[in-house]
């Protein structure tokens, strides 16, 4: 008898819990085409065309801490495959005053898009828009630093043990800011290990000084900054470190929905994994030109023209995305609460 009425007790308290909590969803839509001419420079062309649908479900315990549940599916276009691939998703997020935490497997999109293309390319966004692990980041009116850990494969009889760590991080006053961006790729070998395999180590990172502008004109955004690039790189027991270091230099314009954005690169040529293969050259100029058609509500379009400035030739580049993004929530609480 005293087991049932403790049973009865349990249970009441856990369903009133659950009745103070509230369930969200959350749809996300991202259809893009990314046509990348790049054979002029011996680089990978190729088109990128198709969609991600991602939708979530969970729970928001309280104002501070959040579960979510749900999957990101990739169709490419002209695929005779429903879906190319399926990857979960499935976090915890804590909030709290200028701290957030994430932990399981959480999007990329708005967490670490801001890293520049030398160190992280943006290719990730269409083929790993998940990071699987952990990321904490705090930010006040000032400042604002990242730090991440992504495992981007688990060690088996035959697969590679990789992951990647960074941080990241920014602090303006004024016109004035300061940002930096690093990152590290440890790779290392299968289990069962391979004759003459070794660990590698492969990473970079960049500093930048710049000024906003964005009050002091008439357009919607200006920005200037100048800073370097250095990567690492090393094979174990094999060799020492190699560090290439360059200078970069980008300008950011924008008015109404039309912008510029050009950045440019002298130094010496990095081989990072997940960079953008542009940087192995020892000087480099990208300039894109932007067109924002849609911004409404929660649908985001984006047009660039770019052209890269390299080896002496220039390859060109046409990339639409659209991100269509949709949620909402209900409480559990009881009506007559």
């Amino acid at each position: 008898m005293r087991i049932k009425i403790l049973f009865i007790i349990l249970l009441s308290i856990t369903v009133n819990k659950i009745y103070a909590q509230e369930v969200e969803g959350n749809i996300n839509i991202h259809t893009f085409a990314d046509n990348r001419e790049y054979g002029k420079s011996g680089r990978y062309p190729q088109t990128i065309f198709g969609l991600r649908f991602s939708p979530e479900i969970g729970l928001l315990l309280d104002s501070t801490h959040r579960i979510r549940v749900g999957f990101n599916a990739l169709h490419e276009f002209g695929s005779p495959k429903f879906t190319n691939k399926i990857d979960p998703v499935v976090y915890y997020e804590f909030l709290k005053q200028n701290w957030n935490f994430y932990m399981g497997v959480f999007p990329r999109h708005n967490l670490l898009s801001d890293y520049p293309r030398a160190v992280l390319t943006d290719t990730l966004n269409y083929y790993r828009p998940n990071v699987e692990g952990m990321l904490v980041k705090y930010e006040n009116e000032n400042w604002r630093q990242t730090i991440f850990i992504d495992w981007t494969s688990r060690q088996t009889a035959t697969d590679r043990e990789n992951f990647i760590f960074g941080f990241s991080g920014r602090y303006k006053k004024g016109i004035f800011f300061v940002s930096h961006y690093a990152m590290m790729l440890h790779n290392a070998g299968p289990a069962i290990e391979i004759p003459g395999d070794h660990i590698e180590d492969n990473g970079a990172i960049a500093v930048k000084i710049g000024l906003d502008l964005s009050d002091k004109t008439f357009l919607d955004s200006l920005t200037l900054n100048t800073g370097g690039l250095m990567s690492f790189e090393r094979t174990r027991s094999v060799g020492d470190w190699q560090t290439p270091k360059g200078v970069l230099l980008e300008m950011h314009a924008e008015y109404h929905r039309f912008g510029i954005i050009n950045s440019f690169y002298s130094g010496e040529g990095h081989n990072l994994n997940f960079g953008d293969q542009f940087y192995t050259a020892k000087k480099y100029n990208r300039t894109d030109l932007i067109w924002r058609p849609i911004i409404y509500k929660n649908i985001e379009g984006k047009l660039a023209l770019s052209f890269h400035f390299v080896d002496g030739v220039v390859d060109s580049q046409q990339a639409f995305g659209l991100r269509y993004n949709i949620g909402g929530s209900k409480s559990l609480r009881k009506k007559n609460d």
